[in-house]
């Protein structure tokens, strides 16, 4: 079993597909006033949500149900001294919300780990309530699995009285007890729903009706909030469980995150070069890695939230850096709120997929739907001052004389209520507030357009007659894909489709030799996301990309975008030109060639290409930030590697050594002239692609009277513009809109490649057929 109580990988199951398919309720008093009504209302909601979650075949055993509240402090203060625990005044002490091991001894030493690490942080521990349950209705499956639950309680000391500071020593105390157990499988078991001054999560694997029974704390009038976030879970063809249960500390989540393991990996990368000014230096490597692995999407979306938001931004600003609406294409949106989406798009890519997100502090909420609008989000504003959303009409019944007015999200927009102002804020006035905070549109000079790069003083060869015909064997050319892939793609303008199904046979079983690309299948929607059409939701897709050293996530400046946009990652040979001579400020350029002595000896490919990475760690050290992968000048006796292996197996390296984000990889290469070849490098971590040889063959096509264009400048763009296109399709067929997300995500399961190779310079990818 996994860490999260999942199978391991085996067969065709992958502990890394788990998701889920959700109903989300919010409800909360405008004006702050706790009360238990709010409580009982969000009960209801969570109930008539019931059939979006999901149920074992013993009928009482629910997929995950929960709700997220205020701290009730007169009733933790009455339920504590029960406990002979003395509370300090409501905001200095947290609470946690623990699930803990059912075995004694076990559970003794959680205990210990616990009270150590809150004293090594200064922290004065309190005392553990047992949360009082009723487990009569709970179904076998989830009592086979139910944890202990208990409370721990926690007096904060901080001479500033800063309620962040107090949430801050906190996530730290958090991430230390979960580092230290993650290690140890006695205590596999252990879980901290919440842990905070502001909120807590009551969840667990029931179904929605159970809740309130089950956690008895649910029921008493002390329990008074003026917020609630309910959750009802169904875990799509995987396996439930009580910790993946919603809400997460600060969110309620449905839909799918579709570039969830590009997002998790550049997390990774960058999370190595942060540094802030909130936590020091040795809190900061405490509360490393920022995302749990071991998580679903929802709570590794969850992690990253928490991480940018407790390191000073408002919940509203981290949405619309995680979440943006699409602004490349649409002509109206502000200018205050495009300056901020593109800065921000230099510091992280989206996470895309579809998505409604409630996020509160226990002080706002904020509400927010993917750029798409996939997924339901409406919500009502009464009279008694009430607000609430639900992911469908009718999650609670409300006289139609008490509503002032219904609205829904719209896509890309935001929602604010503020409990302690008493207002909701308007999706404009948010973004253009917190538009407003920086001078992103001073800073954005520092951004170059490639177009204003002056041209470089050399050109390369041309491959010609018997070279080019040299050069397209050695790089696996065939006639057919000269005329039934290239020629369309220079003519037509578009990707070509063929009528008959694929019949060709899987590349691991051929008897031909296959290009790398040829082991990777694309993945599509599945689940609940749909496909997006991209033709005629134009606005919302995104294919201009940046490359340049990233900036520090949590400190962002002027530097931070010092980048150079791209119109399409696909470059001419005089764009990569350009890039190679450059003499820009904050900007060096280096070759690193992809040849290698072709002996068949066994390692000879595995050498050269630690010889490749260890060249790069030095080529970063002395300041590259574009680092150009070139296969030119292959001869009968230098190979070139299979350039997908040498772009995905320096990201991934580049990625563990905490480097990968001072540098944007290039690649200059004879072998791409297919979308999916295009697709697979973007995929894996290529952030500019140079297909020389194409180019060189679309003129000797041109030279034959074979393609009938005006110049060759115009058959090389309407080739770029037809892949750019081509690719697109692809990565919306996964419900995914930017090339900017879609970059280094891995959307491909392998097939046929053993789980050596896929682990070192594929990791993370699905391969349920090694090789």
């Amino acid at each position: 079993m996994t860490r999260n109580g999942y199978p391991i990988q085996q067969g065709l199951y992958d502990p890394a597909h788990e998701h889920e398919a959700c109903g989300i309720g919010m409800i909360a008093n405008i004006n702050g006033k706790q009360t238990h009504s709010i409580v009982q209302h969000a009960v209801t909601i969570l109930c008539n949500l019931e059939h979006r979650g999901g149920q074992s075949a013993d009928t009482s055993t629910g997929d995950g149900a929960g709700i997220l509240t205020q701290i009730p402090h007169r009733f933790f203060q009455k339920q504590c001294e029960k406990e002979n625990i003395t509370l300090p005044k409501e905001g200095e002490y947290g609470v946690g919300m623990v699930f803990l091991p059912k075995d004694h001894e076990t559970r003794m030493k959680s205990k210990e780990i616990f009270e150590r690490i809150i004293a090594e942080e200064g922290q004065i521990f309190l005392g553990w309530r047992p949360v009082p349950i009723n487990d009569s209705f709970v179904g076998k499956v989830a009592t086979k699995t139910k944890p202990t639950i208990r409370q721990v309680f926690i007096q904060l000391v901080d001479p500033s009285k800063d309620p962040m500071n107090f949430e801050r020593k906190l996530y730290v105390i958090r991430k230390r007890i979960e580092k230290e157990m993650a290690s140890l499988k006695e205590f596999e078991d252990v879980y901290i729903s919440s842990l905070s001054t502001r909120t807590i999560v009551y969840k667990g694997m029931l179904i929605p009706e159970q809740l309130d029974s089950f956690y008895i704390d649910l029921n008493h009038p002390d329990f008074k909030s003026a917020l609630a976030l309910v959750h009802s879970r169904f875990s799509t063809n995987t396996f439930p469980s009580w910790k993946r249960s919603h809400p997460n500390r600060y969110s309620i989540h449905n839909g799918e995150f579709n570039t969830l393991r590009g997002n998790v990996n550049w997390m990774h990368a960058r999370e190595q070069l942060c540094e802030s000014e909130v936590f020091s230096r040795e809190d900061f490597e405490k509360v490393l890695p920022v995302i749990d692995a071991d998580g679903s999407d929802s709570s590794m979306f969850d992690n990253c939230f928490e991480f940018l938001h407790l390191s000073g931004r408002s919940l509203a600003h981290t949405a619309m850096m995680m979440v943006p609406e699409p602004w490349a294409n649409d002509q109206t949106i502000q200018k205050e709120k495009r300056d901020f989406y593109e800065y921000h798009s230099t510091l992280m890519e989206p996470w895309d997929g579809p998505a409604a997100l409630v996020f509160t502090d226990g002080n706002q909420i904020v509400a927010c739907l993917d750029r798409n609008g996939l997924r339901p989000a409406r919500y009502y504003v009464t009279k008694s001052g009430m607000i609430v959303m639900g992911s469908e009409v009718g999650a609670l019944d409300i006289f139609s004389d008490d509503i002032v007015y219904k609205e829904r999200l719209a896509p890309g927009k935001i929602l604010l209520v503020d409990l302690e102002k008493g207002t909701i804020v308007p999706d404009d006035e948010v973004k253009l507030q917190i538009a407003s905070e920086q001078p992103y549109k001073e800073w954005l000079t520092n951004m170059k357009n490639l177009e204003d790069i002056p041209e470089a003083s050399e050109q390369p060869p041309v491959h010609v007659g018997e070279q080019l015909l040299k050069q397209q064997l050695a790089f696996g050319y065939t006639r057919e894909e000269l005329n039934k892939i290239v020629k369309p793609l220079v003519l037509e303008g578009k990707d070509p489709v063929g009528s008959m199904g694929y019949d060709s046979p899987l590349a691991v079983l051929s008897k031909k030799p296959q290009l790398l690309y040829n082991y990777f299948k694309q993945l599509f929607a599945q689940v609940t996301n749909p496909p997006i059409d991209a033709i005629r939701e134009k606005i919302i897709t995104m294919v201009e990309t940046t490359i340049g050293a990233e900036g520090n996530l949590v400190n962002p400046d002027a530097n931070s975008c010092n980048h150079i946009r791209l119109k399409t990652p696909v470059l001419t040979n005089g764009q990569l030109e350009k890039l190679r001579q450059q003499k820009l400020d904050g900007f060096k350029t280096m070759t690193l060639s992809t040849l290698f002595e072709a002996k068949i000896e066994q390692g000879s490919l595995e050498n050269a290409l630690e010889v490749l990475f260890e060249k790069a760690d030095r080529a970063v050290e002395e300041g590259t930030t574009l680092l150009i992968l070139s296969d030119r000048g292959v001869t009968e006796n230098l190979a070139a590697m299979p350039a997908l292996l040498a772009v995905s197996g320096l990201h991934h390296h580049l990625i563990r050594q905490g480097t990968r984000t001072k540098v944007s990889i290039l690649l200059e290469s004879g072998e791409p002239r297919e979308v999916h070849h295009f697709a697979t490098l973007l995929g894996y971590g290529a952030e500019g692609i140079n297909p020389y040889l194409v180019f060189d063959s679309v003129r000797e096509l041109m030279d034959k009277g074979e393609i009938q264009v005006d110049s060759l400048d115009q058959a090389v763009d309407n080739y770029i513009h037809s892949v750019t296109d081509g690719v697109i399709k692809v990565l919306s067929k996964m419900g995914i809109s930017t090339i900017q997300s879609y970059r280094g995500a891995q959307i491909f399961e392998a097939v046929g490649i053993h789980m050596d190779v896929i682990n070192k310079y594929f990791t993370r990818t699905s391969s349920r057929l090694g090789g």
